[in-house]
């Protein structure tokens, strides 16, 4: 197996054999999982911060972007679903003008901040929306 390809085995089995989540919704939450992840790994290993980890891990967020665009909320659920669109895209946002760079300068003191502050708020905030689309 290729190096690239071992990399991408675990986020793959994390989105497709997540138990007892149904529907766009909680295909998007495994995604956003998998995206988280992939960063985590980042920040745990020092020798997992190379150009292979990075594009995984622009490569997961892209999919979440990519997937968000593709999905339809109920009418009723439009202000949520928007509400998810925004928070993601800050979310995003943060991690790669901000939080990905602390992480590669070694930043520690920064990156725990980030990552245990406004980007856990946004995090939870999108696993709430999420559990309330999925309904």
């Amino acid at each position: 197996m290729s190096r690239r390809a071992s990399y991408l085995l675990p986020v793959a089995l994390l989105v497709v054999a997540a138990p007892g989540r149904a529907g766009e919704f909680g295909t998007l939450k495994d995604e956003i999982a998998a995206a988280r992840q992939a960063l985590v790994t980042m920040v745990l290993h020092r020798d997992k911060r190379g150009p292979e980890q990075q594009k995984l891990v622009k490569d997961t967020a892209d999919l979440v972007t990519s997937h968000l665009g593709k999905v339809k909320a109920p009418a009723e659920q439009a202000a949520a679903f928007k509400e998810l669109k925004d928070t993601w895209s800050a979310f995003k946002a943060t991690r790669e003008k901000e939080l990905v760079p602390a992480i590669l300068e070694g930043d520690k003191a920064k990156y725990e901040r980030i990552g245990a502050g406004i980007q856990k708020a946004r995090l939870d905030r999108m696993y709430a929306l999420l559990a309330q689309l999925d309904k």
